[in-house]
């Protein structure tokens, strides 16, 4: 075979909603059918069937909520077990020669934790010899084989990160990732019509649109394909065009300045009042967080007047919140600080473009746009590609239309 012809090795991954039903599990054959007679080798990685999941683990909860974390395992992964025969059947009925693979049987190593795993390796030598053959290999996402010899798992949306790691074990040319949506947009197309699809974004974008409130891809998965150089295409399910590639900067000839808006809403507010200013005080306050395993995000630091007090205003996850308020109200005698002011109602809103590597005035565009609209930013955090700042949480919709427009987003 000459190496215009060889064939390319392709990795299609679908979501829960996806393999909903028999009649999209029928439909869901159909396209991977498309894939082989165009003449490339065909992996498939599957997700449970939507809910399924969910059903699971509340019968785990409910028989005990201190459950065996490995017993966990063996049960929650079955959704997957059964998706992936279900996806075999349909493939062989439609004529494609095609079989499944659980975790242990490629095998797909993990580590010990137990409902949170991640991948050590893939062994793919047996799959590699059968995809040659034409064989579509169908693989259950979302679990794996620890060195304790028991199945595992690898935490909620894990299905995303078996994808992309068997296409980097494979060297396959991509990664498709199938889900309910036909691909990343500069914003969120609920609250801006006139959000635009991405052609391609660059995998540090997606990793800051993924960890700032973007469902698309899960951000495991997005690391690891950056890692790896794995290229990337999220794309739907229902519609048959093309998606947005997740690629290499080098790949975008000509890069935007700003390539979306994200927001956030799982964010709350803390700020300690007149808290001493001396050496040691900022790991007074973070240090037990952290011990909590409480992650604190944005961080900002006012100096009184007279210099011997400071403000400390930081956010963390709503789910966090009053844990947090509780751990802080624990250590208030060696903190000494005046008082502590709390807050839910906000919501974290950020500008993403490698664009602005090399561009000035980014933030300043920000928040004229956001003064012009009256909305009073609490909090500003930045990065080399992102400028996040915290708002009064009915300011979100306002926000985001705002700055869309400002920064030339908008669809014509």
């Amino acid at each position: 075979m000459t190496e215009s012809k060889k064939k390319r090795r392709v990795v299609m991954k679908f979501g829960g909603t996806s393999v909903g039903t028999i009649e999209r599990i029928k439909a869901v054959a159909q396209r991977v059918k498309r894939e082989v007679e165009a003449g490339n080798e065909v992996a498939v990685v599957v997700s449970a069937m939507s809910g399924q999941t969910n059903q699971l683990v509340a019968w785990c909860s409910e028989l005990s909520p201190m459950h065996d974390a490995r017993e966990y395992d063996a049960v929650v992964a079955s959704g997957e077990q059964v998706t992936c025969g279900l996806m075999a059947i349909a493939l062989q009925e439609a004529g494609i020669n095609a079989r499944s693979w659980l975790g242990w049987q490629i095998p797909i190593l993990t580590d010990d934790a137990h409902g949170k795993a991640r991948i050590t390796q893939i062994k793919t030598d047996d799959m590699e010899a059968r995809l040659a053959q034409g064989q579509v290999a169908v693989v259950a996402g979302f679990q794996g084989l620890g060195s304790d010899n028991r199945v595992t798992t690898l935490g909620r949306g894990g299905s995303d990160t078996s994808a992309v790691a068997l296409a980097a074990a494979l060297k396959a040319d991509r990664c498709d990732i199938f889900t309910d949506v036909d691909g990343v947009y500069t914003t969120d197309p609920r609250i801006v019509a006139k959000a635009r699809k991405l052609d391609k974004i660059t995998y540090e974008e997606m990793l800051e649109m993924a960890s700032l409130g973007a469902k698309v891809l899960q951000i495991r998965s997005v690391e690891m394909a950056m890692k790896h150089r794995v290229r990337l295409q999220v794309l739907s399910s229902f519609e048959d065009k093309p998606g947005t590639m997740v690629v290499d900067e080098e790949e975008i000839m000509e890069q935007e300045l700003v390539s979306g808006i994200a927001y956030s809403r799982d964010e709350a507010k803390i700020t300690l009042l007149h808290v001493p200013d001396r050496p040691g005080i900022a790991a007074g306050i973070f240090g037990p967080l952290a011990e909590a395993n409480i992650n604190v995000d944005m961080i900002v630091q006012n100096i009184s007047e007279g210099g011997d007090a400071t403000d400390m205003t930081f956010t963390v996850s709503k789910g966090d919140f009053q844990r947090a308020k509780q751990v802080i109200e624990a250590n208030k005698g060696e903190l000494q600080y005046s008082g502590l002011i709390a807050d839910s109602n906000v919501v974290k809103v950020s500008v993403i473009g490698v664009g602005m590597r090399s561009h000035a005035g980014i933030a300043q565009r920000m928040f004229k746009a956001l003064a012009e609209k009256g909305i009073n930013i609490q909090v500003i955090s930045t990065s080399e590609i992102k400028i996040s700042v915290l708002v009064a949480e009915e300011y979100t919709e306002l926000a985001v239309r705002s700055l869309h427009t400002a920064y030339g987003l908008d669809a014509a």
